[in-house]
């Protein structure tokens, strides 16, 4: 996964739909209603948290469409559908920012600084050897883009090139894998960083998720897309390696509840992305 600059975004505005998003499962309905009309789950599980009555959530702005500050406030795709978790909880949530090396090492909830870690975080089996992965919610691909009239159409262009990535993103994993012999495999700590390496020319190419790359384009009009790289990988939430089990039960409760196509799944997915799911 790669990040992008917070500014992106203005107030009201919806997000390209030029995406190649598959179905992904998110729920924002659960079963069960309090006397106040607010969606409960049932109190058969019963997870603890690090602050009583505050579902406290690790995420890594800016990552637009998912994560990203608006107004002063973080918010998103991924905010949206944390939220509805803490809604089936009873609880209310409060959104950190942190690294997102810190999340992917699994620190930011092995070290007890938040009960579970949403940031457009592909499950793979390093990553499910430091944390709890929920079902997954998204899936994407990664997605090369380069500026206009480059001539480079492919990664094996890139042979004595060089090419952005995020550090720790499955992204700098595909990249360092299929990238040409002699090409410079890039790491930066954020998607903007990536963002103006290669609008300044210093670096040749840059990987993202695919669910960002029209976000870019938007903002970037002399980049564009040059090859999309259908990985198959899904995004997930995670919780504290083998202590989560009961707060597990309820992600996986909500995301299982309203497949793409429902009615709560696409309000929070047109919010974001102004397209349907289906």
């Amino acid at each position: 996964m790669i990040r992008l600059a917070p500014w992106r975004r203005q107030p009201g505005a919806k997000f390209s739909a030029r995406l190649g998003i598959a179905a992904v499962a998110v729920a924002l309905l659960v079963a069960g209603c309090g006397a106040n009309g607010e969606t409960k789950v049932s109190t058969a599980p019963n997870p603890s948290f690090i602050k009583p009555g505050t579902l406290t959530v690790c995420t890594a702005p800016p990552y637009a469409p998912f994560e990203f500050r608006q107004s002063g406030e973080i918010v998103g795709f991924d905010i949206d559908l944390v939220n509805e978790v803490a809604k089936a909880l009873g609880v209310k949530t409060a959104i950190e920012n942190k690294h997102f090396n810190d999340i992917d090492s699994g620190k930011v909830l092995n070290q007890n600084e938040c009960d579970v870690a949403i940031a457009a975080l592909t499950i793979t089996g390093d990553r499910a050897r430091v944390v709890d992965f929920s079902s997954p919610y998204f899936t994407a691909a990664q997605a090369m883009v380069v500026k206009r009239g480059s001539g480079i159409t492919s990664l094996d262009d890139l042979s004595g090139d060089r090419i952005g990535v995020q550090k720790g993103s499955t992204g700098e994993v595909y990249v360092t894998d299929h990238a040409p012999r002699g090409a410079e495999v890039v790491p930066f700590t954020s998607a903007d960083q990536i963002d103006a390496a290669l609008d300044s020319g210093d670096v040749d190419a840059a990987v993202y998720d695919d669910t960002v790359v029209a976000d870019v384009l938007d903002h970037y009009p002399d980049f564009e897309q040059a090859g999309r790289f259908p990985t198959g990988e899904q995004y997930g939430m995670a919780v504290k390696k083998n202590s989560s089990v009961d707060l597990l039960r309820v992600i996986n409760r909500v995301l299982a509840q309203n497949p793409p196509g429902s009615k709560g799944y696409d309000t929070i997915y047109n919010r974001w992305f102004g397209a349907k799911s289906s």
